[in-house]
């Protein structure tokens, strides 16, 4: 080869360079133009597109105007899946789709350069921390057709190079040009053959002939296409709703037993009206009245909707026919077969029409029969939901009271009734619980029994409070009687469960368990209580009041009015042979005096205190002015808990965090002792984090449980108490001692993934 031949040879890899990627754009421009769908060219295309610019990482992502997003399909082993960013700044996809601009990055985490681009500009770290995955360069471009916005394509980490060069810049908006073409093609081939499930067939979710097989096999088996769908070939309801909302242009709505009965709404409407007709409001937003339909595109039921509620403001929703008699079903009936919700707020509506408002007079009374209707109707339906306590909150402001269920330790909105009515609805709970109707500026408080329509007994605790504007509020806890919990379903640590279990089978001495209202104490120590309940050991409790029974112990219920309080049934216990006692509440300096001497004179003594940790108990008990010495001889253990709400099982999701927030939980736990529990911060460490689902209400969350700290009276514990040392010092003792404090406890369920950090902190001081 002569020397000429050998130059031309020597300059050429540039050449060959560009031949490759002019070669490779040819290729990948054919193959986007006879993509047969969306899915093809969003998954499909990913491998050449990154050998073409010798990247990491490929998205492209297409916009839905409807939910002001964009979303892309990836592969996940062989399940499609979808990943959705919203348009706006806080990515920066996001960012692309929203002001149009290309995006360069050398370093994602390099906020000055992030910055450099626009101040709003935020890098999403979401991704990285789910996937362990560490973004470096980022090269987006916005894909446009005919000056509209069709979707963003975004490149992630050039292999073997700093950056992606200029060149690349430019040829990536040559794709993105192509790709617009193509998904606009795409889109108006599917708006002309659009069907509901469309969604699922570019999704590779069904394909067409499994599609047309279920319509024929729903109308054999006469079942609604949506539920056959899910039975017979496990199609999701989460993607049941996405093809519908991208059908109908509107929000799926999921059922919750949570929602708000639009009393007002419905009060004129039949229920096997809407039953039949498949429709019904759901409240008012922003002035437009909301209604979920099995169909918004029928355009005869849309004027028919608007005629019965005499407004055009009108904002259609789907949901599934059965989630539509479900709130039908909320709404109307009730567990009092006779009376619905419905029904009385029609008949209070009525009657209020032809009230004359006057100052300092009320019309309706606390004995007219609708009033002990609603009332009726308030505590059957908090009973049902689950519901721990009742709130009655009237306004002055406006004309409603508010009614409020706490379940699950959250507060949620159950019904308004006319503001006309809350003196009668208050006065009708005070009768129902025994105290003075006439004293209204002062707080009172009693208890109501009541039997429900099925039989069953629930107790209820009152408490009347006056509030501003010459009004009172009503809280009601619910007191149902309850069964015993095992102490093995506690999720109590292996360390806790072998010392709880060492010391309540101790022939004396005394156990305390401490924490806020609400937190499980009483289940705590009825538990216990369960595991040493035998025939052969005599077992007196004294309560306020007797929530959980259990056979073999003998139950008594305080009754602080008439001078029968938790020392006085501790003096009577004394004098009735007792082998074990169970006391309510340490309330006072008497009654803890006889735990302690009961404890020592051989009886075992288990009681609550409202304390915030097991060290600050001990300081409590020696303020209160027990002695040091025989308070140091009874206790054999102290066990504080609180609840916190458990992450959902069906829809919880697994995530790799950032080394931030392992490094906030480590500092939190305590470092040394994090570092003993070998739990290191490598690609496999991971959290769960809560997403939110049918079963859950859509708040990730379902449920609670536990966390605890056992302080265990060991001899050096002893020898502290009878030195009255701090807080401080006991817990550091305790804590060598092999204690887990609340907040470790909750840390170590944030890694097994039973909750997250949040819900950790939120209970638990430090």
């Amino acid at each position: 080869m002569n020397g000429p031949s050998k130059a031309l040879f020597s300059a050429s890899p540039v050449l060959e360079e560009k031949l490759r990627i002019r070669k490779e754009l040819l290729d990948i421009t054919n193959r986007i133009n006879a993509a047969q769908n969306i899915k093809q060219i969003l998954v499909d295309l990913r491998d050449s597109l990154l050998n073409l610019f010798q990247a990491s990482s490929i998205t492209i992502y297409v916009v839905d105007d409807f939910h002001k997003e964009i979303f892309s399909l990836f592969l996940a082993g062989t399940q499609l899946r979808e990943i959705r960013v919203p348009i706006d700044s806080k990515s920066i996809a996001g960012f692309v789709a929203k002001t149009g601009k290309l995006v360069n990055l050398n370093d994602a985490y390099d906020q000055e350069e992030v910055k450099a681009i626009d101040p709003e500009l935020n890098f999403d770290q979401n991704w990285d921390k789910k996937s362990g995955f560490r973004t470096r360069q980022v090269l987006a471009a916005p894909i446009y057709y005919d000056g509209q916005l069709m979707g963003v394509i975004q490149i992630l980490n050039k292999i073997g190079e700093e950056s992606f060069s200029e060149e690349e810049a430019g040829l990536l908006l040559d794709i993105a040009a192509v790709l617009g073409i193509a998904i606009y093609n795409q889109q108006r081939f599917e708006r002309r053959r659009k069907t509901r499930f469309d969604y699922l067939v570019t999704r590779d979710l069904i394909n067409e002939e499994e599609l047309e097989k279920a319509w024929s096999e729903a109308r054999q088996h006469k079942e609604p296409i949506e539920n056959h769908l899910m039975n017979r070939y496990k199609i999701s309801r989460e993607d049941i709703g996405r093809a519908l909302e991208e059908f109908y242009h509107c929000r799926f709505i999921h059922y919750s037993d949570k929602a708000v009965i639009p009393g007002d709404l419905i009060k004129n409407l039949k229920r096997d009206f809407l039953r039949r007709e498949l429709w019904v409001p759901l409240g008012k937003v922003d002035g437009k009245i909301h209604v979920v339909v099995d169909d918004p595109n029928n355009i005869l039921k849309r004027d028919t909707i608007e005629n019965l509620l005499k407004t055009k403001q009108v904002i259609y929703d789907i949901a599934l026919p059965e989630d539509i008699i479900k709130f039908i079903n909320l709404f109307y009936l009730s567990t009092d077969a006779e009376h619905s919700l419905t029904d009385i707020l029609e008949r209070m509506d009525e009657e209020d029409s032809t009230l004359e408002e006057e100052e300092g007079f009320e019309f309706i009374t606390e004995s007219d029969s609708v009033i002990m209707q609603l009332v009726n109707k308030i505590i059957n339906d908090a009973c049902s939901r689950g519901a721990s306590d009742i709130h009655i909150e009237p306004n002055t402001g406006r004309k409603n009271v508010e009614i409020r269920f706490r379940i699950d330790g959250d507060c949620s909105l159950y019904q308004t009734v006319p503001f006309s009515y809350r003196a009668a609805i208050i006065s009708r709970i005070k009768i129902m619980s025994n105290l003075d109707i006439t004293v209204k500026r002062l707080p009172q408080d009693g208890k109501i029994k009541f039997r429900r329509p099925m039989g069953e007994e629930i107790e209820l605790r009152v408490a009347s409070i006056p509030t501003q504007g010459g009004v009172e509020d009503v809280v009601m806890r619910i007191l149902a009687k309850g069964e015993t919990m095992p102490i093995e379903n506690m999720a109590l640590s292996e360390r806790n469960y072998k010392e709880l279990i060492n010391i309540i089978f101790k022939p004396y001495g005394m156990i305390l368990c401490v924490g806020p209202t609400g937190s499980g104490k009483t289940t705590t120590l009825h538990a216990a209580l369960s595991h040493i309940n035998r025939p052969d050991r005599k077992i007196w409790t004294a309560e306020d009041p007797v929530e959980i029974t259990q056979y073999g112990l003998r139950q008594v219920q305080v009754q602080p009015k008439i001078g029968f309080d938790f020392a006085a049934a501790m003096r009577s216990f004394l004098r009735a042979d007792p082998d074990i006692i169970m006391v309510g509440e340490m309330r006072d300096f008497e009654t803890a005096k006889i735990g302690v001497e009961a404890s020592l004179t051989g009886h075992l003594v288990l009681s609550t205190l409202h304390t915030n940790s097991a060290p600050e108990t001990i300081v409590r008990l020696l303020d209160m002015g027990i002695d040091p010495l025989n308070f140091s001889d009874a206790l054999l253990g102290i066990l504080a808990q609180r609840l916190v709400r458990t992450l959902c099982k069906d829809c919880k999701e697994q995530y790799h965090p950032s080394k931030n927030e392992y490094e906030e939980i480590a500092a939190s736990y305590g470092r040394d002792a994090f570092d003993k529990l070998k739990i290191n911060y490598d690609r496999n460490f991971f959290l769960y984090q809560p997403k939110g689902c049918e079963k859950c209400d859509g708040t990730g969350y379902k449920g609670r449980m536990g966390i605890h700290e056992l302080l265990i009276a060991s001899d050096n514990i002893k020898q502290m108490i009878q030195k009255h040392e701090s807080v401080d010092a006991l817990r550091n003792k305790a804590m060598e001692e092999g204690m887990t404090t609340l907040l470790q406890d909750g840390i170590l369920k944030t890694v097994q993934g039973h909750t997250d950090f949040k819900q950790v902190r939120r209970v638990c001081i430090k």
